[in-house]
């Protein structure tokens, strides 16, 4: 893993819990490559460090908003689907054939309708938004 992304997702926890980023903040490396490897389908670079940086930390994970953990991760509607709302009306996901770019645009599918839109954003740049948005309701 090249490390592209891996320190700002740690900046998260210290940036929204004012506590310093710990181990047990992310998912251990050899777990997560355990459990992305049951998978027949990549799994970009920006999400596999995501969850290695903080797929442990409950409070980022399930910010009015649940990240599937990563043996939960699946394809749907040929999306690589990675979270959803609270409510469950909402699926975001990565286009199956961008996979292979290190960090992909996300798209969000009304789960009544069952049509996707693009975020116009990559997941990085979704990731750090969302939560932005999610922990400033706190405020």
């Amino acid at each position: 893993m090249s490390d592209i992304f891996l320190e700002k997702f740690r900046g998260l926890v210290p940036l929204y819990l004012d506590e310093p980023w710990q181990e047990s903040d992310g998912l251990p490396l050899d777990d997560l490559n355990e459990a992305l490897a049951e998978h027949p389908f990549p799994v970009p670079l920006v999400l596999r460090e995501f969850l290695h940086a903080v797929g442990g930390c409950e409070e980022l994970m399930e910010a009015y908003h649940f990240f599937w953990d990563p043996d939960e991760l699946e394809v749907q509607d040929g999306f690589l689907c990675f979270l959803e709302d609270e409510e469950e009306e909402y699926t975001w996901g990565m286009k199956v054939d961008q996979l292979d770019v290190p960090d992909p645009i996300v798209w969000r599918r009304n789960n009544a309708r069952g049509t996707w839109v693009s975020e116009e954003g990559t997941f990085s740049e979704f990731v750090l938004d969302l939560l932005d948005f999610s922990f400033s309701e706190d405020d």
